[in-house]
């Protein structure tokens, strides 16, 4: 029987938000299908739909830790152990690991999908000098690597990969559009729920409360806008909770900024905003903006890879430099004040975001996956 490995960092927060239909297929397909990535399910059981067989491997987020080491020995056997015939890999730290640990087997289409390289336009000049000689490094162990932005696969397809390797252009890992048909019965019922006046012009970012997001820049932005009349909604979790709530508190802005924690409403809350606001400093293809994009929001958002190929300029939203408290600000108010832009913005971007249906990615997923099947 044809066996296949599915890697990456964790199970819950990764391979069961985005690999599900792909494990089922080749289940569907008689191949056994193997999982290998660390269980970050905290009381409860460890499920994985189709997957025959699980291997628990403590990667840790971070390159350098020594529990690393450890995660590639025990990679490495169970790969030498099993012979597959193909071998994907997700994620920066699991994909370096896998890629090195596969290295001697020939007969094993080894596959890696890049959901962000480390080394991107505004880096900082040490991403470029460690990740992007360790990714050209990768590569000769590497017969397929998606990228999922443009910039990204630009900078893949120079590298040499084993065997005259394929780099693919996906459009990230897809939003499902069904979940944000618009209701303005939805928009004042959330915003009733919520406690927000309709009169109010409601500003949301979606997104980990950790330094890569960079919602200090939002709160400071918002600190400077001549027109007060807002609230802030930031939905998502993280370290970085208390001293933006003391940022808040310090620029006077704390009555208007509400930190909603981790939420299973997003979609709703997106349809009751007026404007989304997204500063990250690094993103691969980022959903928070699609899921924004798909309900119909104008979008201000940093200039950075990932953004840039979802907002068009003035179109579907502005861009500011990702350190631009000023230049935020003043995107916002732009906004703020231009209803009938707001709309239009909106409406395109519900017509851009279409390419990037989870459907279509799927799609273009298994045609991949077809090609290795052959």
């Amino acid at each position: 029987m044809k066996k296949i490995l599915f890697v990456a960092t964790v199970v819950k927060a990764h391979i069961n938000v985005f690999h599900l239909p792909y494990i089922k297929m080749f289940h569907e397909e008689g191949y056994e299908v193997h999982v290998a990535a660390k269980n970050d399910f905290v009381g409860e059981s460890c499920v994985i739909p189709n997957c025959d067989l699980y291997y628990d491997v403590e990667f840790s987020r971070f390159p350098f830790n020594l529990s690393n080491i450890s995660a590639y020995r025990k990679l490495k056997k169970i790969i030498k152990d099993n012979q597959y015939d193909i071998v994907h890999c997700h994620t920066p730290v699991a994909g370096v690991i896998t890629r090195i640990a596969a290295r001697n087997c020939r007969n094993t289409t080894v596959v890696y999908t890049a959901h962000g390289f480390h080394f991107f336009k505004g880096a900082p000049l040490i991403n470029w000098l460690i990740y992007y000689p360790i990714e050209r490094f990768c590569a000769i162990y590497t017969d397929k690597l998606i990228t999922i932005n443009k910039e990204d696969y630009e900078n893949a397809s120079k590298f040499k990969m084993r065997n005259n390797g394929k780099v693919y252009y996906v459009p990230g890992v897809g939003v499902d559009l069904s979940k944000y048909n618009k209701n303005n019965f939805i928009r004042d019922a959330k915003r009733k729920e919520l406690g927000i006046d309709n009169s109010k012009i409601m500003i949301l970012s979606v997104g980990e409360l950790s330094k890569r997001k960079n919602h200090e820049i939002a709160i400071r932005a918002l600190a400077k806008m001549k027109n007060q009349d807002f609230i802030y909604l930031v939905c998502g979790r993280g370290v970085l909770l208390e001293p933006l709530k003391i940022l808040s508190k310090k620029l006077g802005i704390d009555d208007k900024v509400k930190f909603l924690g981790f939420r299973t409403d997003v979609p709703e809350i997106c349809r009751a905003a007026d404007i989304f606001l997204f500063t990250s400093y690094q993103e691969g293809l980022p959903v928070a903006l699609m899921e924004a994009m798909a309900a119909g929001l104008p979008c201000v958002a940093s200039k950075i890879r990932g953004n840039i190929d979802l907002i068009d300029q003035g179109v579907g939203g502005l861009f500011a430099n990702p350190n631009d408290a000023d230049g935020f600000a003043k995107c916002i108010e732009f906004l703020a004040n231009n209803v009938e832009l707001c709309k239009n913005m909106g409406i395109k971007n519900i017509e851009k975001i279409k390419k990037y249906n989870i459907k279509n990615v799927r799609q273009i997923m298994h045609s991949i996956y077809r090609e290795l099947l052959g």
